[in-house]
């Protein structure tokens, strides 16, 4: 799939309207335009109104959906140094549905850390993070994003996420990457 391709979706399907962020489903038959699949989720135009679909349900758009699980190359769990650059790794596939610049780069996540759990051998991530506006109705979707992506991780037990609004989020937080590839610089 392409950014602008025509689809008519296979079959009904949840989708969260964006910027709301209220479900609604979406119709098998309905005519649809791709306008960015990043991180595994697709943004979709139906009717001239905008909808968000997860990766779970890509089939309806045409897409082959795969679960996956990611951990050491080794089979034993993931050295803490692994572990935090797969958390970075995970983090960079979570998009705001309208904005085609990862969350890491956007600056929105304030801090990453990792614990050990007392019961078992693996690990706690505590993230905090933000978003660009605080009324974002989007916000609760992409908080579960990067809850989902971090528990894809085999040595991941508990990934908590935690929507904090201060310092407040500015344009001056992003990369200088994702600030060129706005059109900012």
């Amino acid at each position: 799939m392409n950014a602008g391709e025509q689809i008519t979706l296979s079959r009904d399907v949840e989708a969260t309207i964006v910027p709301a962020g209220d479900p609604v489903t979406l119709k098998q038959g309905e005519p649809a335009q791709l306008t960015q699949e990043l991180g595994g989720s697709y943004t979709i135009v139906v009717n001239g109104n905008m909808f968000r679909i997860e990766h779970k349900d890509g089939d309806a758009l045409g897409r082959e959906v795969e679960k996956t699980t990611i951990q050491s190359a080794s089979g034993t769990p993931m050295s803490e140094d692994e572990l935090e650059t797969e958390i970075w790794n995970q983090l960079k596939t979570c998009y705001d549905p309208e904005i085609p610049v990862n969350i890491v780069d956007l600056g929105l996540i304030y801090d990453c850390a990792i614990e050990p759990m007392e019961s078992a051998d693996g690990k706690r991530i505590d993230v905090k993070m933000t978003l660009t506006a605080p009324g974002c109705g989007m916000g609760p979707m992409i908080q579960q994003d990067v809850q989902n992506k971090l528990m894809c991780i085999e040595d991941v037990e508990e990934a908590n996420v935690e929507l904090v609004w201060d310092p407040q989020w500015n344009q001056g937080m992003m990369t200088e990457a994702a600030q060129l590839q706005l059109g900012l610089m």
